[in-house]
């Protein structure tokens, strides 16, 4: 005959067991990879056991949450020079410090006979509003200041310029029709080799600064199991295949 008390006991036991091998990762994500980290989620939880929180938000932004004490364990940065910064502030696990994709700029409309592929109609100057994310705090956002003022419009634009706290208030903007028109970062809108609405311009890599993605894991996350399996399985084949297909470079 089973005794009640032990098999209780056993059983609490085996709870406690499985919530020591479960752990979570608070991570901090930039913002123009909010589709490929909800695609990745359930597929790492799946892998590892371990749960995912992600936050959205600009880069910049983060920066200043984590200097005062946000709980973040990983830092999934729009830029290689914030995870720098923080690595030589001592703010981060030492060696964690990894690029997990390279990023793509591109002009956008949700309408999908507006663009033909080509800079015509930005150069053209025939629209009211182009939105771009906040340049300080958004890497997307300088790299499209960048682009700007390669191909001389920097001023000629600025009057129409709506800017975006980050890069998804920058898509917002062009895909409820307040902007005509906006560089957002190419993740937003392609999806396996295509375009998922609207009409582009994939803007030539030449034009700005190559947008380095930098990932680490912060002082918080340091001794936390699944912030570090999270950093594994990002490098790894089933992670790198969503991302490619999401057009980021790695």
């Amino acid at each position: 005959m089973i005794n009640p008390l032990k098999h209780s006991l056993l059983a609490l036991g085996l709870v406690f067991a499985s919530g020591a091998i479960a752990d979570e990762v608070k991570v901090a994500v930039a913002a123009n990879f909010t589709a490929p980290i909800q695609a990745l989620a359930p597929e790492f939880e799946k892998a590892t056991g371990h749960k995912l929180v992600p936050s959205f938000g600009a880069t910049g932004q983060f920066y200043a949450q984590i200097n005062n004490g946000a709980p973040f364990d990983v830092l999934l940065s729009a830029d290689d020079t914030t995870p720098a910064k923080l690595e030589s502030e001592g703010a981060t696990a030492p060696g964690s410090r990894f690029t997990y994709a390279i990023g793509s700029l591109v002009l956008w409309s949700a309408d999908a006979n507006y663009l033909d592929g080509t800079d015509a109609v930005l150069k053209a100057g025939q629209f009211k509003h182009l939105a771009i994310a906040n340049p300080k705090a958004a890497p997307y956002g300088l790299a499209a200041t960048q682009v700007l003022d390669k191909l001389g419009l920097g001023e000629a634009v600025k009057a129409k310029l709506v800017e975006g706290q980050n890069i998804t208030q920058t898509h917002q903007f062009v895909s409820t029709g307040n902007a005509e028109l906006g560089f957002v970062a190419l993740s937003q809108v392609y999806k396996d080799g295509k375009l998922s609405s609207g009409s582009a311009w994939i803007v030539p890599e030449a034009l700005y600064d190559p947008i380095r993605q930098d990932a680490v894991i912060l002082k918080q996350g340091a001794n936390n199991p699944a912030a570090t399996a999270l950093v594994e399985y990002l490098k790894g084949p089933e992670a790198t295949k969503v991302i490619e297909s999401f057009g980021y470079k790695l």
